[in-house]
Formats: C-alpha cells, structure tokens, sequence
C-alpha cells in the first residue's frame, strides 16, 4: 500500500532537499503500536425500564482499503453510493444482553455473518430492538426479540441512511417508520456528460454572508447525483415485514409519529439548492400525514436559508424547530424569531414558542415569550415544561418553567447562569423515554420534583452529582456525588423513591464500568478488563499554576510509568486546544478530574510517555475578553503567555527540560501550533495537523471569532500564521486528512502554509494522508501518523543536532516574543 507524502525534508536527506516522496507505510514503536490496537470497550445502552442492558462490541479500525471504498461527497454529506447510507460510521460487531439487575448475560443469536451495526434503537415498550445492518449493497433493518435475544432481518427493505437517521419505532411498538430507498428509480445519473452551459451564481445587492463549508454542489450534475441518492420513500413497516408507503418520495429529511401514533411530522428539503450552503440550509417543506399517508395539514414551506447572519446565535426568520410535544398526543410546537433572526438586535423578545394541536386546523396558541435565543423545550406534565434559551455575546443561559396547560407571555426564570461558570452549573434536569418512547423530564412519582445531573466543576477537579429539586419550592437535595478516588458520572435514572440510577465509575487505575445505585448499594453490572495493562501504572497529576495576568490555568502532566525524581527533567510533549472566554474567573476554572482512566484514541499525545516524554497534556490556553474587548484582540500575546506558564511551572517541578519541549495540536490546536512557533522560541519542534493557518480564507468567521474580515482585518492578519511564515525557523511536521471535512480546515490550508515555509527555508515536512476526513480513520494512517511525530520528536526533541545560528528560531516578532 502507497501513499504521497509531499515534504521538504526527508529524514535520510539534508535539510536543503526539496521533493516529493512515494513512501511505503510505516509503523511506530511496538508499545505504542500495542495501545493502538488495544480492544475498544464495548458501548452500552439501557432499556427505559432498566430492566435489561445492551452491550455492543465495537469494530476495530479499518483498514484503508476499507476506507477507501467509493464515497459521494456532496451538499455536506458523505455517502457511500454502494449502500445509498453514510460512508463513515464507527459499526458494532455483535449485541449481548444482559438482564439487570441478576446480570444474567445473553448473546443476540441470528445476527447477520459480518455485522456492521448502527443505528441502535428500543421499542418503547422494550420488548425489541431495531438496527441497521450495512452490507456491500444495501443499509438493512434488523429486530431482535429482547425475550429470546435472537434477531432477524426485516426482508425486501432497502434503507435510504442519506440523513443518518433512517427509521424511526411508532408509540405502540408495533411498527415502525422507514425511509426507504425509492424502487425502480433506475441507474445514477452519469456524472461526465458534457455541460450545457456556465455555471452562474448571482446576487442582486442582498446580504447572504456565509462561513466556510465542505462538499457542496458544484454543478448541475451534482445536483441530479444529490436527487437520486437523497430522495426516499417513508414507509410503514410492522414486525411481521408488512409494508405500506406514505406520501410521496422526496428529499426526506426526517418522518416522526406523534406520540399518540395517529400522525407523521414529515421534513422534505427541496429546490431551489445553493452551491454555498450545505443541505442543512435548502428549502424545506414541513407536513402532517395521517398515519395511512394522506395529507393531513400543509404546516409551511420554508425558503433557502442564505440571509441568515453570521452570528452563533443567529437563526432564520419564520417558524423553525417544528416537533411533537412528547407528553401530548398529537401537538405540534415551534419557534420564531421576534429579531429577523439578528440577535444583536435590542427588542424586549427574541423568540416566541407557539403549539398546534391535532386536528391542526384551529388557532395557534403562544408558550412562551422568551428574552433570549430559543434554544429547546424539555417536556414534563400536563403543567411542567422548560423552556431553554441562549445568547452568544456573553455566553449567557437560561431556563424557564412553562405550564403548558396554563401559559404565561413571561415565563418563570429556574435557572440564569453563565454557559463557561462551570463552578454554579446547576445540573442538566435527567430525562426518561415515556410509553411513546419520547424523552420527558424525570419527575418520579410526585410529580412535584426535577432531578438534575451535574458535572459538579470544583477547584479539586470534576466531581458529578444528582440532585433532586422541588420546583414549587426550588429547595434542592443532593442525592449523591462523586467522591474520590473515582470518577464516577450519572448515566440513567432509573426509580426516584428508591434513589436508583446506574452510574460509569473508574479511577486512574481503573477503567470505566458501569454500576446499579440503589440508595447506598453499588451493584456493578460490567467488568470490562484494562485494555492497557501492558503499560502498567500511568503517573498522572493535574497540575493548577498561574500565568503571569492572574489567569488560573491547569494541565494534565502524564510521566514514564518507571520514571523517578531523580532522573531528571524529561524531553516533553505538550498538546493544547485554545478555548475562548467573556470572563477571567470563568477561564481558570478548574476542568477534569485526576481520577479519570486515561484512554488512548487516536489523537492523544499520551502515547509518548512509553517513549520516555514527559506529556503536558490538555493544557488550558484560555483566551479571555471581557466587557467591550473580545478575546481574540489579544490573542497571541495570551497564546504565549498560557504555554510560557505550562513550561515554567513543569520546569518548577523538575520534570520538563524547557530546552527540549514541542508543542502539538489538532484542527484549531494546530493553529496554534503555528501562532506559537511564529511567535515565540519556547519550542524545539511543533506538530500541526488538519489545521488552517491562512484566517483570510475564513473571512466569515471562524472558531468562537463572529466578527468578519471586513469588521476586523487586524484581528485576522495578527492570527493567522501564514503571514509569519518567514519567522518560522522551529521544525514543523504538517500531517492533514486528503479528504477533510471540517469547516474551515481545508486540505488547501496546510498545501499553501507549506509552501510559504517552504518559500521561506524552514524546516518543514508535509504528510497527506490518504482518504482521511478531519478525524483519522484507517489503521495503515494511523500507525503512519504516529510513526511520523515519533520520528519527528526523536529528531528534534529527544535527541536534537547542535543549534546553528541560521537555523535557531530568533522569535523577532515584537511584543509576543518570549527569551
């Protein structure tokens, strides 16, 4: 197997040589190869009763032949044309169930001979459960029968998965809700017939900013490939393989049944289509079918969505957000924006929330008024709701109590709080699935009390919580917290009298499994083994220090699991992902837990303490803006500030040589990888991967920054990396997905930022990586990656060569410098 590696600099060749490589793929040290390859934990669900628990094995990585199979890019979707379902999906391998709480464990019998499982979802009366099987040619439906733990295919129904989501289980449990894909629709439409003409876009003098996107429509041919692979037909199809369609084909977005059975919520994007906005933005149709298909209510059809400003909290105008109201049979509710969707706008009401019920053809009547951005309801009773809402601008949340029976214009403020003040969270109120299999608020018996769960942020780390609150009175009780020396988070509620719940509890030692709470009892219901037993004990400690403005900021310091004091300071990793602040209190809030079990994905920098690294990783890079200012007016100067700080409080400790550091990041951390190297000479070599450098060609915005080029061309210039490509004399690697599908981070990115370095005599080595989204996928890309930055730190980290005058990095870049 052969991939292109694009470089400047091959590690058999002097620095001066210029060319492009065809290498063969290549694999890391063995201990790091063995925790790749390490078995994954199995994902869990359980059933809304807590009655059974499922577990699902998870599929290794693939291989980049598998990775590599045909895929459809198009209108921000990726599809495998093959199967008409998405072409990247982490499958499950096989199914056991086990009954709780006894822990009696049953291997699901039938299963297809090579699963590829997703899509895993319970009846509402637990007693079965649907899943997609992907095979070479088609995405199938699949039952198990929970009783007797054995599958079956549900025949002559091929699934169209364009939008993810292809079935949906109906309230009785009886039947289900299928997009299908449409028969007879014949071959796909050719893709190299001759064009008839330009293609034109025009706009005549209407603002329609828009941010970035991946695989969008190009051309007309696009356009008939997105018709013929999107277009599905809903179907109704019972337990026993009976079939019935309903409606009529089109772009099917979603087919939800009411919650009393009698009704479809039917979404349908349509033309006209934009070659700037993904499908997400096109046209939409919104209806009611009647159960048996026929048209029940026209509710509204929606324009392209190509007017909506920039902003986060930004939305477009006209209803949005149609759904069923979960505790209801068959209401509808929605919002719309009282602000033309510009939430900068100063009006007393942003968001109005409005219901409908069945039979659809009397007058709306109003929930809620709301002084924020409408961002959800979570349904209770026949008198409890809660309606939730946002701003952007100072990350302010809040939460009301709505009557639904009884509304009121202003509803009651329960919670008002700051989204980044993590320290007086107040918890996210638990849910439960109802008889219909719709989520409601988990209100126990009385009826009377709200449970909430918790991150339980503290300045000693993380400590989760449940919490029961009367909301007649606000009183609230705390059921239960996390106590060291485990990490242990709420995952289900199961009975509320009895204080029941089912918790995922590890330890740094210990990795997570999952346990039966009932009061002060803990039953454990897994016993999944430390995949990383061959490293032996991991030495993690979080670090808490300052940088020199104030500012709190932590890391998590990983060393060699036989390294002692007096070895000395280690040759060091560090690994960071900026976040961006309204207030500096908030930004030294202390995030994590020093009891959590350290998993090896793909991206993790911890890999490299087998390799004798000290590894400073998640290091906060907090920047902060408050009042008028917003943070990334000062970004590099707080940039290097934050690793400068992380540096000296490791070099404190005796453990970071600060002679021997790199620094490394992935996406917007490998944005500031260039930013730091560029900016300051605290690094020996830096690894950038999937990142954008060049902030101009994000003009719209870009990361947590709303304001666009034209509103602050400095803020742009000073960010973006590319315009100190001539300061940067550090040794960078620049590893990037072919195929990345993340806003913003366009393979083009580190392409032309290479090049610059390139330009400029830098020390530079560029890696493609072949058929590799923003994530990284395929086992053989994997293990080169992880070859790579090992070779790269082993040549400029562990063991550097003598510094020479014309390669030292001199920071000469003003006031950001660090000596």
């Amino acid at each position: 197997m052969k991939l292109h590696l694009l470089t400047t600099l091959a590690f058999a060749c002097c620095t001066l040589t210029v060319a492009a490589q065809d290498a063969s793929y290549q694999q890391p040290p063995k201990a790091i190869v063995d925790l790749v390859e390490a078995a994954p934990t199995p994902r869990v669900s359980f059933a809304s009763n807590g009655q059974w628990m499922l577990m699902m094995d998870v599929q290794d990585m693939p291989t980049i032949e598998e990775l590599s199979q045909p895929e459809l890019r198009i209108a921000g979707l990726r599809l495998n044309p093959r199967t008409n379902g998405p072409s990247r999906v982490s499958y499950s391998t096989s199914l056991r169930l086990k009954r709780l709480p006894d822990g009696k464990e049953l291997l699901v019998q039938g299963l297809p001979k090579t699963a590829r499982i997703s899509e895993v979802g319970w009846s509402p009366d637990n007693t079965k459960i649907a899943f997609t099987n992907t095979t070479d040619k088609h995405v199938e439906l699949w039952l198990v029968d929970v009783a007797a733990a054995s599958a079956r295919l549900v025949p002559n129904l091929f699934l169209n998965s364009a939008f993810g989501d292809s079935y949906t289980w109906t309230p009785d449990s009886k039947s289900l809700l299928a997009t299908a894909v449409v028969g007879g629709r014949g071959e796909a439409p050719a893709t190299n017939v001759a064009p008839t003409g330009p293609i034109v876009q025009e706009n005549t003098g209407r603002k329609a900013a828009a941010r970035t996107y991946q695989d969008l429509l190009k051309n007309p041919a696009d356009e008939r490939l997105f018709d013929y692979y999107a277009t599905a037909q809903v179907v109704k199809v019972d337990i026993t393989g009976r079939m019935q369609p309903l409606g009529s084909p089109g772009v099917i977005e979603s087919a939800k049944p009411s919650p009393d059975g009698r009704f479809v919520l039917v979404k349908t994007r349509h033309r006209p289509y934009s070659y700037t906005l993904p499908v997400s933005s096109f046209p939409q149709r919104v209806d009611v079918l009647n159960i048996d298909g026929t048209l029940a209510k026209k509710l509204v059809d929606l324009p392209l969505a190509d007017n909506v400003p920039i902003a986060f909290d930004a939305v477009p105008v006209g209803p949005r957000g149609h759904n069923w109201r979960a505790d209801a049979p068959a209401t509808l509710y929605w919002a719309e924006a009282q602000d033309g969707g510009n939430l900068k706008k100063d009006v007393p009401v942003h968001d109005k929330v409005f219901m409908l019920a069945a039979p659809f053809d009397g007058t709306t009547q109003l929930l809620a008024e709301l002084p924020l951005r409408y961002r959800g309801m979570q349904w209770g009773t026949s008198t409890l709701a809660l309606a939730n809402g946002y701003r952007w601008a100072d990350r302010k949340e809040m939460t009301w109590i709505v009557n639904p029976s009884a509304p009121t214009v202003t509803p009651t403020v329960l919670f008002d709080h700051s989204s980044q003040d993590t320290y007086h969270d107040p918890g996210t109120p638990a849910q439960h699935r109802n008889a219909a299999g719709y989520p409601v608020l988990f209100t126990g018996k009385s009826g009377d009390a709200i449970y909430l769960l918790g991150q339980g942020s503290s300045p000693e780390g993380d400590r989760p919580f449940v919490d029961q609150m009367n909301i007649k009175t606000r009183q609230t009780e705390r059921w239960w917290r996390s106590a060291a020396p485990y990490y242990e988070v709420p995952v289900a509620m199961l009975d509320a009298d009895r204080h029941e719940f089912v918790t995922r509890r590890e330890s740094a030692t210990q990795p997570p499994n999952y346990y039966l709470r009932q009061n002060s009892r803990l039953v454990p219901l897994t016993s999944f083994p430390n995949p990383y037993a061959t490293i032996g004990s991991l030495k993690k400690q979080v670090l808490q220090y300052k940088r020199p403005d104030g500012v709190a900021l932590t890391a998590n310091l990983y060393l060699p699991p036989n390294y002692k004091k007096e070895d000395g300071p280690l040759p060091t990793l560090m690994e960071a992902y900026p976040r961006e602040y309204k207030d500096k209190n908030d930004a030294g809030q202390v995030s994590g837990s020093p009891y959590t079990f350290t998993r090896f994905g793909w991206s993790s920098p911890v890999f490299w303490v087998t390799q004798g690294y000290a590894v400073m990783q998640g290091v906060s890079i907090p920047i902060v803006g408050e009042g008028t200012k917003e943070p990334n007016d000062t970004y590099t100067e707080q940039l290097v500030a934050s690793a400068k700080a992380a540096i000296d409080e490791g070099a404190r400790l005796g453990v970071v040589d600060p002679k021997r550091v790199a620094v490394m990041g992935h996406s917007y951390g490998a944005f500031m990888t260039a930013n730091l190297l560029a900016h300051s000479n605290l690094f020996k070599a830096g690894i950038a991967r999937s990142g954008a450098y060049n902030r101009t060609l994000t003009p719209f915005g870009f990361q947590a920054e709303e304001r666009t080029y034209w509103q602050a061309p400095q803020v742009y210039q000073a960010m973006s990396p590319f315009n100190y490509a001539d300061k940067i004399k550090t040794p960078i690697l620049l590893i990037h997905g072919e195929a990345d599908n993340n806003s913003g981070t366009f393979p083009l990115q580190s392409e032309r930022f290479y090049n610059a370095l390139k330009g400029h005599g830098a020390t530079v080595r560029y890696v493609v990586l072949p058929f590799e989204a923003h994530s990284y996928a395929a086992r053989e890309n994997i293990l080169h990656m992880l070859w790579e930055m090992n070779s790269w730190l082993d040549k400029y980290v562990k063991s550097p060569a003598p510094t020479t005058s014309s390669t030292q990095n001199t920071g000469d870049v003003g006031a950001t410098n660090v000596k």
